[in-house]
């Protein structure tokens, strides 16, 4: 790697690790925001699903823009929306605020998270790209890991606005770096279409909205209403880009049995992650009494675990199947989180952080791996779409798991954290299994992506 390529994946690590630190953030504040604005749990978990709407909606029109204008371009204009939308987030005095403020948050990430694995594959050679998912995956273990702390430290001294306006000097920094160092990449001829990108919207807030109102258990006739928008756009959108070379929603792809099945165990692994980190606190809070500086050091091991072990699954990855990786690791994942929902009613700090480190260190060797079989199972020409499938993926399983955890806490009330927790362990074991069928699959090899040049 030159030195030039080298500021570009510093520059988009630093990006990165933003959107993902936001979120290990928000995650833990989330009963402390709830009790400041005087928002019920269920009703404050908006606050979450408010930014993972905004980002599973835009995120494969961004990543087919960036097919079109250039993922440079996606890439540094989302980092701007989203540093002026972490100030308006500082500022918000109520929950619909706040909520707003989040939905251009999440816009801006998607902008940034819809283009940047594709802006890896452009950097990385194909033979080294294991090493570079590796990399990316390792520095969102380390914002998961010092997100809690800093959410504990940060309201241990001040208040939650706080916590959104410490984007600001890492954003700027990566903005600096990446305004002259991010590679530009080969552009589609075709154009972009705006009606497609209209209905893909449509379809997945209709989506994400049914999964969060079904949570909080809304009238049937809203949840009913939202699941045949989301059935009607999504047929409308399918039927205008049939035949298209490029598919916003790249359905062309998930005939290759390898990406299909990689793309549901990422689903799957992302929702037992969900359940978990929008759970916990409230666990450790309510339910265990912890405080709020506790409870960041209690979510720090999985975080730990994710961190040390996603490179090394990463350099593994260029050498072993990538079926065989993610379908141990999320086999550790799911036992961990299965003993975490059978935690003693008064358990000893040691106990849970030793039950948490078992969760990281299954998702760690899970992710680097399942990244390089998404984006090495697509032909190079469609990498920005198997690029917004990748964060899609992700997101989709974010905001069902945390949808899920609304509805644990309104049916189970007081255990709802245990039952989510339950949850999230069956997720990990079907993950797990189709991680494993990847083994007995086989797909036409894509051709190797090459790097790119400034």
């Amino acid at each position: 790697m030159t030195a030039l390529q080298k500021r570009g994946m510093a520059a988009m690590l630093l990006a990165v690790s933003l959107a993902t630190l936001d979120t290990a953030i928000a995650n833990t504040a989330l009963p402390a925001i709830a009790h400041d604005l005087h928002a019920a749990p269920a009703a404050s978990v908006w606050i979450i699903n408010a930014y993972q709407l905004a980002m599973v909606a835009t995120l494969l029109p961004f990543a087919a823009l960036g097919g079109i204008v250039g993922h440079r371009k996606i890439y540094l204009g989302g980092l701007i929306l989203f540093l002026v939308a972490s100030l308006t987030c500082a500022l918000s005095w109520s929950l619909p605020t706040l909520t707003a403020a989040r939905l251009l948050q999440g816009i801006g990430a998607s902008a940034v998270m819809s283009v940047n694995t594709a802006l890896i594959s452009a950097i990385y050679p194909h033979h080294r790209l294991g090493r570079g998912l590796g990399l990316n995956a390792l520095i969102v273990g380390i914002s998961f890991a010092v997100g809690p702390t800093v959410a504990s430290i940060v309201l241990s001294l001040g208040t939650w606005p706080w916590l959104f306006a410490v984007n600001v000097p890492i954003g700027l920094t990566a903005l600096f770096i990446g305004w002259s160092a991010l590679p530009e990449t080969a552009r589609s001829t075709h154009g972009f279409d705006r009606v497609a990108a209209g209905l893909n919207v449509v379809t997945f807030a209709a989506l994400v909205f049914a999964l969060g109102e079904a949570a909080q258990r809304a009238p049937a006739h809203v949840v009913l209403t939202a699941l045949c928008v989301t059935v009607v756009a999504g047929g409308l959108m399918l039927r205008r880009e049939r035949g298209h070379p490029a598919p916003m929603l790249p359905v062309d792809l998930f005939k290759r049995p390898m990406f299909a099945l990689s793309t549901a165990t990422a689903v799957c692994s992302f929702a037992a992650q969900g359940l978990a980190f929008v759970s916990l606190p409230f666990y450790f809070e309510s339910v265990l009494g912890r405080s709020q500086v506790e409870t960041g050091f209690l979510m720090t091991p999985w975080s730990v675990m994710v961190a040390l072990l996603a490179p090394v699954a990463g350099r593994l990855s260029d050498r072993h199947p990538p079926g065989l990786l993610g379908g141990v690791g999320l086999a550790v994942m799911c036992a961990g989180m299965a003993s975490l929902a059978l935690l003693p009613a008064h358990p000893h700090a040691l106990d849970i952080c030793i039950r948490m480190a078992i969760c990281g260190a299954g998702f760690g060797f899970f992710q680097s791996p399942n990244l390089k079989a998404l984006m090495a199972s697509a032909p190079r020409e469609r990498s920005g779409g198997a690029s917004g499938v990748v964060a899609t993926a992700r997101l989709v399983g974010q905001a069902t798991g945390a949808a899920l955890v609304a509805l644990s806490f309104g049916i189970a009330g007081h255990h709802g954290p245990a039952l989510a927790l339950a949850l999230g362990a069956g997720f990990a074991g079907v993950a797990s299994i189709a991680s494993g069928l990847r083994l007995i699959t086989r797909d036409k090899p894509a051709e190797p992506m090459q790097p790119a040049t400034k």
